[in-house]
């Protein structure tokens, strides 16, 4: 299968959209709060793909597959935004961004148990050398500091996890619109808890910070929420799409410097450059080999 007819150009985007977020996020964390922000960017972002549903006449789904997608919702929107949330207000960055990153390994541990998805030597091999590039990247300049909020990150790793193995089997019946579309709906249903508390802070909210949510929405969810389950219809493994999820730290890290003017420094290069060797031998690791071999 040809690179542009495979899961990889869905998965990176989606990454690269994911990594504009945490940069967008900082910026519109200096006036909403962390759960404010949450519920008007997937109000955003449902109302974007409601909009896409209809145009294409989106059908609905099956009353007996309604309890999946509403653990998707549960899991992939509701469960991790919450934990990610309080986890972070608990942790370092640096602490964050590796519990989080560890959601690969967990989604392909469990999909090895569930699904039987036996993965070769050299993409255990792989994993292990993208979690060593994270750990470079975020911990030689930081201190990784231990403390309750590890639990609610640790959950919202696992959370993600299971939401990424929903997709794959989701999106063998439905399509990658469906799938993340409903999944949305209803995360952003239970996210409503949270608007009567975030009406206060949209009334005296600068309009810069309109503009963020609106690209978080439209772009950093439904987007790439979108693309991320047209990955999951396209590959054939759950762990080889989360596998991509390595490389969000790096790029949020190379966005940052590009937007915010935050200059990269030697454990992202060095960090970096471990993790993209790693997302080459995990997903092309026989190829270049054979290539190497001649």
């Amino acid at each position: 299968m040809k690179f542009r007819n495979s899961y990889h150009p869905f998965a990176l985007i989606t990454i690269i959209f994911w990594a504009l977020s945490y940069v967008l996020t900082r910026l519109s964390l200096q006036h909403f709060s962390a759960f404010s922000l949450g519920v008007l960017r997937y109000i955003v972002a449902s109302a974007t793909l409601l909009v896409v549903a209809l145009i294409n006449k989106m059908p609905l789904p099956k009353k007996k597959d309604l309890p999946w997608f509403i653990l998707a919702g549960t899991l992939g929107f509701f469960i991790y935004v919450i934990a990610f949330n309080i986890g972070t207000s608990y942790v370092s960055a640096s602490t964050s961004s590796i519990l989080i990153a560890a959601s690969p390994i967990i989604t392909a541990l469990i999909a090895n148990r569930l699904y039987k998805e036996k993965l070769a030597v050299f993409q255990w091999v792989a994993i292990l050398i993208e979690f060593a590039g994270v750990l470079i990247l975020t911990l030689i300049n930081g201190i990784f500091s231990v403390n309750s909020g590890i639990s609610w990150l640790i959950l919202a790793a696992i959370s993600f996890s299971f939401y990424n193995l929903l997709q794959r089997r989701l999106t063998r019946t439905y399509s990658a619109l469906q799938v993340s579309s409903f999944s949305m709906f209803f995360g952003t249903l239970m996210l409503l808890i949270f608007f009567p508390a975030s009406i206060g802070e949209i009334k005296a909210a600068p309009p810069i910070q309109f503009s963020y949510i609106i690209i978080l929405g439209v772009f950093s969810s439904a987007l790439a929420f979108l693309s991320w389950a047209k990955a999951f219809e396209k590959a054939d493994k759950a762990s080889s799409v989360s596998n991509y999820m390595f490389l969000t730290p790096f790029l949020t890290t190379l966005l940052g410097f590009a937007l915010i003017k935050e200059t990269p420094d030697k454990a992202t290069i060095i960090g970096g450059s471990i993790i993209l060797c790693g997302i080459l031998l995990f997903n092309f690791g026989p190829k270049l080999f054979k290539r190497f071999i001649r």
